[in-house]
Parts: structure tokens; sequence; C-alpha cells
């Protein structure tokens, strides 16, 4: 590992760009992303056919349940070292890859591709480590990713990690720097996800990242910076793919103590910068179905000391439901996000009193399913850029289903490689 980054968690990688093929069939989205729409990934394997393609080296989690997966398993193993013996791949030893890609709204998000050190991540909640997660880990969601990473002897990341940048003076500065760099691809991508570009950065753009980054590190910065006296330094949060990576931390540690450790103790990831402005957070509402609503806001009102109707000094949730709408406020709240409130609430009353709890996207969806007989919906704001990092830091993460970062079509989309074994 390059010296500079050895306490930073993030580093160069020896990183595999493919060639010789058609890059715009080679690119998919992310695995996680339309796991109800089938007809999505059936639409993409017809455009892909027998081309070369990252489609035949994930296992698209609309699949997982299929009863031939522990075959397609070995399927994409097998095509992972074919495509290595048929030299699909050019290596980029020791590299950076700093990313400009388009979306589809017109907007430029920018990062740069390298490796974490799993080492230095934890997804428990709580945890101190450099990297941490940003939402609570659904344990049973990684034995069947860590079942297709076991034998591959290739990673192909979807994780986008964030760093809390708000002077963007580490990755942005880049946009302006591209004429020094070696160009390594640049393409459209399929189904609406935008058009995407990738430059090697050069010796001297790699130390300088460097540098940022153990700036933004350093105790003392980090302490003024959240006032957060006594607190270890998070350095990187993870923003999509949590449980791909956990799945990687899962898959090092069966692998600790042999030769392949040394591998599997990375993982490749996209770092982007938080305040990146087409990084959107939008909120994800919440719909009780099977409840009555008057009864819940009652018991909620009991749950927390001094929660009154009607807007007031604390954190604040407005609700809908038939022939009704109003505001509750929360003094003193537990949490700090009013999400992680409510759902503290939920998770205790609704097992007991009965009813079930669907997350929406979209406010007019809310309202319409809220306003049923029967069901009551609850519409949060969207959580601020500047509290992601300060209530990871103070309440270990953030409650599940808190916010969504873009559309599924601007999620990441695999592209690069790295050896695991």
């Amino acid at each position: 590992m390059n010296p500079l980054f050895e306490r930073l968690g993030f580093a160069p990688a020896d990183i595999l760009i493919p060639q010789n093929c058609d890059l715009s069939k080679w690119s998919v989205v992310a695995c996680d992303q339309y796991t109800s729409q089938p007809e999505y990934w059936e639409r993409v394997a017809d455009y892909v056919g027998d081309a070369p393609s990252t489609l035949h080296l994930v296992f698209p989690e609309s699949h997982l349940n299929r009863p031939d997966k522990e075959e397609k398993i070995k399927e994409i193993n097998h095509a992972m070292e074919d495509y290595l013996a048929d030299g699909r791949f050019r290596l980029l030893e020791n590299s950076l890859v700093y990313v400009e890609r388009w979306l589809d709204n017109g907007t430029l998000r920018r990062g740069i591709v390298g490796m974490v050190d799993l080492e230095q991540y934890d997804y428990t909640p709580g945890s101190s480590a450099l990297i941490r997660a940003t939402e609570g880990t659904v344990l049973s969601r990684i034995p069947p990713r860590v079942a297709v990473r076991r034998n591959a002897v290739l990673e192909l990341p979807h994780v986008l990690m964030l760093l809390d940048d708000p002077d963007c003076s580490i990755i942005e500065p880049l946009t302006l720097e591209t004429e020094a760099m070696e160009q390594v691809y640049d393409f459209d991508l399929m189904e609406r996800g935008g058009h995407i570009t990738g430059y090697r950065l050069t010796e001297k753009q790699t130390e300088e990242i460097a540098r940022g980054l153990a700036e933004l590190a350093d105790p003392v910065v980090f302490e003024g910076k959240y006032d957060a006296p006594g607190k270890a330094p998070l350095l990187f949060a993870i923003g999509d793919g949590n449980h791909s990576l956990a799945s990687a931390k899962a898959a090092y540690e069966e692998k600790k103590g042999t030769p392949e450790a040394a591998f599997a103790r990375y993982a490749l990831v996209e770092l982007g910068n938080l305040h990146e402005e087409s990084l959107e957070f939008e909120a994800i509402h919440r719909v009780c179905f099977g409840v009555d609503g008057h009864k819940l806001i009652k018991a909620l009102l009991a749950y927390y000391p001094g929660a009154h109707l009607g807007e007031g000094e604390g954190q604040t949730i407005r609700y809908v439901m038939e022939g009704e709408e109003d505001v509750i406020t929360v003094p003193d709240a537990p949490s700090q996000l009013a999400v992680g409130t409510l759902q503290t609430f939920l998770d205790g009353y609704l097992p007991v009193a009965g009813g079930t709890v669907d997350y929406i996207h979209g406010e007019d969806i809310t309202r319409e399913l809220g306003t049923q007989s029967g069901n009551i919906g609850f519409l949060l704001e969207p959580m601020g850029k500047d509290e992601l990092f300060k209530t990871v830091i103070f309440d270990g993460v953030l409650p599940r289903k808190t916010f969504s970062m873009g559309e599924a079509h601007d999620k990441r989309f695999y592209l690069e490689a790295r050896r695991i074994k």
C-alpha cells in the first residue's frame, strides 16, 4: 500500500479496466436495484446477449431465491476466470481513478475509485472505526452475498462511500485537472444511466488526495468540526452498498490466516463527497396499515414525556389519516433525527398492537395511502446533509430507511474490477 494512505483506510488499488468490448453493454447497474422488477433485468439480458458484460459477473438480487442459484454462482465464477484468461482487462497498478458521471437529469457526480481496508471498516452500531455504516445492517442479507463472493476471483464495486467535505476541496478540484490525467474509459451507460468518464490520477494528484484526507482525519480537526470531544474520528460513511461491503468484510473474516487474506482484506469502492450538488437526499416516509390511527397517536404522545400535538420546541412529526392531519412535537427527543424518534416507537408499538409499516417514496403516495381507512401516514422531512456524519457519530447508525440517494438508474454501475484471489 502507498505509505501516504496507510492510516486513512482508503488507498490506490490494482484496478482492472475492461477492454476490447462494448462498454455500454459491459456496465450494468448495482445488483440490489429493481429487486421487485424482474422485467428490468430481463430487458438488460436481452440487450446484452452474449456480449462481455458485468451482467455475467454479478447476481441480481431479484434472482437470489431462484432454485438453481448454486449453479448460477458457479457460472459467475467461471465467467470471471474466462474473462481473465481472455485478456478482457487492462491492469492499472497502484492507481486511483477519477470518475465523472453525468446523470440522466443533467447533473454531474464526481468520485474516486480506490480500495478500502476492511480492517478499518465496521458496520456494528456504535462502532468507533474510521469507516462506518450509515444504517443498520440486516444480518440475514449477508450470507447470500458471501456465497457469491466466497469463491470469486474478482470483485466489482457498487459501493458509494462518502466523505464530509463542505468546502469541496478534495475531489471537486480534479474537474479542472483532467488534461494531466490519462482517460481510461468514456461512454454512455444503459437504461437512463447517463454518461461516464474515468481518468487515472497522476502521482502528484494522488499525493494531494492523501494530504486532503489526512487533514479531515486529524483528531483535533474532527473534534472541532463536530463538537465531539472524546469521540473517535469518522472519516468515511457508507452511503450506498453497505450490505455489499459488510459481505466483503464477512468473507475476509472467513479467510483470515490463509494466503487469500491479503487480497480479501480490501474492497473496491467509489469515494464521493457528501456535499456534491448532484447527490440529493430524499426522505422516506412511513405508512402504517391495519391500525387505529387515533390509538396510535395517543400511544405515541404517551411514549415520549412532554410530547404534544401542534408545533412547538423540539422535533416535529407530521401525520395524516382519514379526515385528519396534524403535527406532533417531541421535546428532548432521544434521536438526532425525527425519523429515529418515530421508528423507535413504531418498532415497539406495532408488534403488540398489531399492524404493519411500509416505507414510501413520495409525499403524494404517502398521503393517498395514509388517509385510507385503517391506515396512518407519517410525512418526514429529508435529512440535511450536515446531519449525516453527526448522527452516525452520536447515534451509532441512522434508523433504517432514513433516506434515499437518488433514483435507481442513478446508482453506481459495475465497471472496474479487482482480483480478490
